[in-house]
């Protein structure tokens, strides 16, 4: 299989000399009628033959050289060149280019509906693969794209909600999920001379179908920890508040009236609302 190959062409300045020598030497014979008229016309066809061989290399930018359908080879050199006239040249741009890829609706690991996009920074590296191992890179490089974001996507549960037992999730695994979509695209982009700079997931949720369902699930889940919480802290609450009054010999309790300081107590402290308190007139027990 052919490879980019590249190629210095002769300095652009050199052949604009021999130019400027040709049309000189050209209107010194004509005017002293040395040569022939015939002189004139093949020193004509010759310049206009030599001009189209110029060529301009700008700053991250190639032009890629082919001769009656052979490659020739590659110019990547910044400046001014010439080149064999006959050459067809195609010009590649090998700055940095970003894919902010649209969001596609598929399945996570476990049969979820998700939405997953992704922002792929790549460039040109081979400039032989790139124009002709594909038919069209730069669509070669979006369809390839979206075709590693669904296997990736299919690869893992969204969150380990769906799945207790998973090492790596989309959600929380981040760093690795987007080192391995930089691998994935890699591999799928080298044969049309793509280089993958970064790759980041850039939006990830569930599908609008059941995005309500699973919000609620999800505020269930944090509701039931936050009041696993407070009960925990509650109880040592009410622990030190016996101790500390036992201690302290401030109040006598017996079973009954303890089982109702801790009531009271529990209620107070787990309560979502306020507490409002009642001022007992009476005895302690009434």
């Amino acid at each position: 299989m052919l490879k980019e190959k590249l190629i210095k062409p002769i300095s652009g300045f050199i052949m604009i000399l021999f130019l400027a020598v040709l049309v000189a030497a050209t209107i010194y014979l004509a005017a002293n009628e040395i040569f022939p008229p015939q002189f004139l016309v093949i020193s004509g066809v010759l310049f206009f033959f030599l001009v189209p061989g110029f060529k301009i290399v700008n700053p991250n930018e190639a032009i890629a050289l082919i001769f009656f359908g052979k490659y020739v080879g590659t110019i990547k050199e910044n400046g001014f060149f010439w080149v064999n006239p006959f050459y067809i040249s195609k010009k590649l741009s090998l700055r940095a280019r970003n894919l902010n890829g649209e969001k596609l609706k598929v399945n996570d690991g476990v049969g979820n509906p998700i939405e997953i996009a992704a922002v792929i920074v790549w460039k040109v590296s081979d400039t032989f693969k790139a124009l002709y191992e594909v038919d069209d890179y730069v669509n070669f490089v979006r369809i390839q794209s979206e075709a590693a974001i669904r296997v990736l996507a299919n690869k893992y549960p969204y969150d380990q909600f769906e799945d207790e037992n998973a090492d790596l999730t989309l959600l929380s695994g981040a760093e690795k999920v987007n080192e391995e979509l930089e691998k994935a695209l890699h591999d799928r982009l080298e044969s049309a001379g793509i280089v993958i700079i970064e790759a980041r997931i850039s939006h990830l949720a569930y599908a609008q179908e059941i995005a309500g369902a699973m919000l609620q699930r999800q505020q269930a889940i944090a509701i039931v920890a936050a009041r696993k919480k407070i009960v925990e802290g509650a109880v040592g609450m009410v622990d030190l508040a016996l101790t500390k009054l036992q201690e302290g010999k401030i109040v006598d309790f017996d079973e009954h009236s303890k089982a109702a300081m801790v009531s009271n107590l529990m209620v107070v402290l787990c309560s979502d609302r306020s507490a409002h308190p009642v001022i007992n007139a009476g005895t302690l027990n009434h």
